[in-house]
């Protein structure tokens, strides 16, 4: 378990798999095996009948030739992928490319695919065929794993629609509304390692385009099972699907420059895709909102599944922004704005005299607090004399300011689950957040996080700062001396072993801690049973008697354990309020180390 202190074109990608013609017969010898491991290579035998794809064959049959002989590493590996099933929840489906039910392959997508059709069937009104939009980024076999989607879910009777190349996730949240379909699928693994990829799904209708949430994810995924118990891959029907236009992708980018408006002065900007596929989409979107065009990062500027030059294509890891740094050094640049490889994330960096790198990147719920500001004062201003109107809502980890925000406005609070699925359900929703760079500045047009909106908005509020003579350093202290200063910080627990994040909240609910560091602690609340009309969720939130709080929960996408701290202070100049919110983060990070590790 190793803890750190952070605060996850081209038609064809390179990476997807050929259309292989399927052999005869997979069958392959079972020799000087226990039945539990011939049992184990006859499923394993059997996935390799029905899957069409020759890299995730030619591993499998190794595996199974190594069980066979008696290898214990092959037939552990066999074990860890077919044991069990790469589970299709709210998050969709997210993992490891690789041969076996438990990653992510053609069979397993396929199968998904015939059962996320077969729900839309059963759902849609007598005598009318339901719709789907289908996207992919620049991941592995991601343009593979969306025309099977494709020609699969049309074959199942659904009018499938695929996006005309690879494209960022925000451009499939917009297109199923804007087509009124009534789901989308996204093939992407967003910030994930390399090797991952994933599938997440989108409701229109009622849903209003938002990711799913219980209890369609259970009922897509029932429907799967039984695709995958009843039906062969191969047997599973295939027929023409239809290509979007280009004109999707522009009434996204006119919809998302309009949040700006002209800009009042020129800002000095570098820019970096993290290798994904951000930038063609967020250049046209500053294109047409009259910005001038940043500084590229040039390394990680094309699509490239393979992400070269960072350990992890995720801008809150430490070192993902090196280059950005680098360069904003040369250029002199003003600001720093990133996407993550599928661009539904935005980091932002500002100068920073005192950092090593003479950059600084702003905490996820310091771009959340300045763009929930935003929206409130947009909010205001289209009221006029009646009174600003709407709902500021976050997920219950991200900071407490924009609950200060809201209330110093009059705008109603919504603090919700983690995820965005969650975020954009709040009702007469004007802005959402969440600290891990998400942010939904458009929900007229989008209701997923959407790092291009946000960075043209945040672009936009920079650059009137600048003609006013000021710089988003400043702005963040105007922050601080209005609301008062809010600090937050993270602990992030990576784990190869997820019994081990078991363990560390089981202890913590059977044995909590009457104090953090040197702070008392107030009261616990468990959200494992749901609380205050919350949704059960694995999360335990601790209040401090100095109004602190801290919040631990597994993470929902990556083998980690993650812990938020906040705190804040009301009291003395901006500077006083600093250095003591500061201090007391030091003390709880401090203390929840001591805790966990």
């Amino acid at each position: 378990m190793s803890l750190d202190g952070t605060a996850g074109q081209d038609e064809s990608p390179a990476g997807d798999t050929p259309e292989p013609v399927l052999p005869d017969t997979m069958v392959l010898d079972i020799i000087d095996t226990t039945d539990a491991a011939t049992a184990l290579i006859r499923k394993a035998n059997a996935w390799l009948d029905q899957d069409p794809d020759s890299e995730t064959q030619a591993e499998l049959r190794l595996l199974v030739r190594g069980a066979g002989d008696g290898d214990p590493a092959a037939i552990t590996e066999l074990h860890s992928r077919f044991d069990e099933r790469l589970a299709f929840g709210t998050a969709g489906l997210r993992g490891a490319i690789a041969a076996g039910s438990n990653r992510m392959n053609r069979v397993l997508v396929s199968q998904a695919a015939a059962g996320l059709a077969a729900y839309l069937r059963a759902a849609a009104a007598p005598g009318q065929t339901p719709s789907v939009v289908i996207g992919y980024d620049g991941r592995k076999n991601s343009h593979v794993f969306a025309t099977d989607t494709a020609a699969i879910m049309s074959g199942a009777g659904v009018h499938a629609i695929l996006l005309p190349r690879l494209l960022p996730t925000p451009v499939l949240a917009f297109a199923v509304r804007h087509l009124d379909t009534a789901a989308g699928v996204m093939v992407t693994a967003s910030h994930n390692p390399p090797q991952d990829n994933g599938y997440k799904v989108y409701l229109g209708g009622a849903n209003k385009g938002s990711q799913i949430v219980s209890p369609d994810d259970a009922h897509i995924a029932t429907e799967i099972l039984r695709v995958a118990t009843e039906q062969r891959v191969p047997d599973l029907p295939r027929a023409a699907y239809e290509t979007a236009p280009e004109s999707v992708v522009q009434a996204y980018i006119d919809a998302t420059a309009g949040i700006a408006h002209p800009p009042r002065a020129q800002v000095n900007t570098v820019y970096t895709a993290l290798h994904g596929v951000g930038w063609d989409t967020t250049r046209r979107v500053f294109e047409a909102a009259g910005f001038d065009l940043p500084t590229l990062v040039d390394a990680q500027i094309a699509p490239d599944g393979h992400f070269p030059t960072v350990a992890f294509p995720n801008p809150e890891e430490p070192g993902a922004l090196d280059l950005s740094y680098q360069t904003a050094r040369e250029a002199g640049a003003e600001l720093i704005i990133a996407n993550d490889p599928d661009a539904d994330r935005l980091a932002i960096a500002i100068p920073d005299p005192d950092s090593g790198t003479g950059y600084r990147r702003l905490s996820g719920n310091e771009v959340g607090a300045i763009l929930g500001w935003r929206a409130a004062e947009l909010a205001q201003d289209a009221a006029g004399d009646g009174g600003a109107d709407g709902t500021l809502a976050c997920s219950i980890v991200s900071s407490p300011a924009l609950q200060a925000v809201a209330a110093a406005y009059g705008l109603r609070f919504a603090d919700t689950l983690t995820g965005f699925k969650w975020v954009s359900r709040a009702p007469n929703l004007i802005f959402g957040y969440e600290e891990a760079l998400g942010y939904l500045v458009n929900p007229g047009t989008v209701r997923d996080k959407d790092g291009i909106s946000a960075a043209v908005a945040l672009l936009s509020l920079v650059s009137d700062l600048k003609a006013d003579g000021l710089t988003l350093s400043d702005h963040l202290d105007r922050f601080s001396a209005r609301f008062g200063h809010f600090a937050s910080g993270q602990i992030s627990v990576r784990v190869t072993d997820l019994t081990e994040i078991e363990r560390v909240m089981t202890r913590l609910r059977e044995n909590p801690p009457a104090s953090i560091g040197s702070i008392r602690v107030d009261h616990i609340d468990d959200l494992s049973a749901g609380f205050n009309g919350l949704p059960p969720s694995d999360v335990l939130r601790i209040r401090l008697v100095d109004g602190s709080r801290v919040m631990v929960r597994p993470s929902g996408t990556e083998p980690k354990l993650k812990v938020y701290l906040d705190t804040s202070s009301t009291d003395g100049t901006v500077t006083e309020r600093k250095a003591a919110a500061e201090a007391a983060l030091a003390e709880l990070d401090r203390g929840m180390r001591e805790l966990i590790s």
